[in-house]
């Protein structure tokens, strides 16, 4: 970098240069696959991706930022940016050469390219989770990244797709998240039938969000409020303080029946006016909400 803190002081202009062309082939799968890197666009994503960084290489272990690429105008509007990248391989370019690097049809300005941060299924059981957000067979990314930010800022401790489920470093689904891939582990490709079986090894019960299941979130959650207030016992199906892993189904068809027969148990959200039903990501919110109160009051109670 330069005395101003920029990585240099004539920006990449030419948008069918090699390195233009080989970052913008991480839209594709193929690319990420074969590389193992993804593109975090706009930037609060690449604020977050730096932060990881930064940390993990405060830490002693490898970075997750590869390269950054930002326009002079962003980081005039955003100069926390040029700190955070410091040590990192950075490259002013023009907003034409971002635009070829982008998936987005409008540039925000800056871009990095991130290697994959999913983890293994043993590293997540491991830590001991309370809250554990699955994803089955979701194929919408929007709703993926939806979903994980969900989980995010509820406080859960991971997050699973199953193998038939959406790839989480799609663009599109990368953006939707709002920089919280970078906040929680990821764990890609699980089989159903094994993640359920080693979280009822570990003691963590297993719930299904059905919108026809017997037991009811509500319900769940006054039976919660009854204990943390001393009330007399109440047995509402479910302690929603207790270790918990919540599936959350396909957005058309939701879980499959065989799915749901994994579950300890099914749980409906209650719809109170006309609507036919919630969307996924409104009822992954709702529920692990309920859940993350819940543990939350156990623990200030314990």
């Amino acid at each position: 970098m330069n005395d101003t803190g920029r990585p240099q002081d004539i920006p990449l202009s030419n948008p069918r240069a090699d390195r233009v062309r080989k970052v913008a082939q991480l839209a594709g799968r193929p690319a990420r696959l074969k590389r193992r890197e993804f593109l975090a666009e706009g930037p609060q994503a690449v604020r977050e991706a730096l932060a990881l960084h930064q940390k993990r290489i405060a830490a002693g272990e490898p970075g997750v930022v590869y390269e950054v690429y930002a326009s002079e105008s962003c980081l005039d509007r955003h100069p926390d940016l040029e700190a955070l990248a410091e040590g990192t391989t950075a490259f002013l370019v023009t907003d034409e050469v971002l635009a070829a690097m982008a998936d987005t049809v409008n540039s925000q300005g800056i871009l990095a390219v991130c290697g994959f941060l999913d983890v293994s299924l043993e590293q997540v059981l491991d830590a001991g989770p309370r809250l554990i957000a699955v994803l089955c067979q979701v194929r919408d990314p929007g709703n993926a990244g939806t979903v994980l930010r969900a989980a995010d800022a509820a406080g859960a401790d991971a997050v699973i797709l199953t193998a038939s489920s959406v790839d989480i470093y799609n663009p599109k689904a990368v953006r939707s998240t709002a920089g919280s891939l970078f906040h929680l582990p990821v764990v890609l490709g699980v089989e159903i039938e094994e993640l359920v079986a080693r979280c009822k090894e570990r003691g963590i019960g297993v719930l299904a969000a059905d919108g026809q299941g017997q037991l009811n979130l509500d319900l769940l959650q006054d039976g919660n409020a009854a204990r943390r207030l001393g009330a007399p016992p109440r047995d509402s199906g479910y302690a929603l303080e207790n270790p918990t892993a919540w599936l959350f189904g396909n957005e058309a068809q939701g879980l499959s029946e065989e799915e749901l027969a994994l579950a300890d148990h099914r749980v409906a959200v209650p719809v109170y006016g006309a609507a036919e039903s919630l969307n996924l990501g409104t009822a992954a919110t709702v529920c692990l909400y309920a859940s993350a109160r819940a543990q939350q009051d156990g623990a200030l109670g314990s």
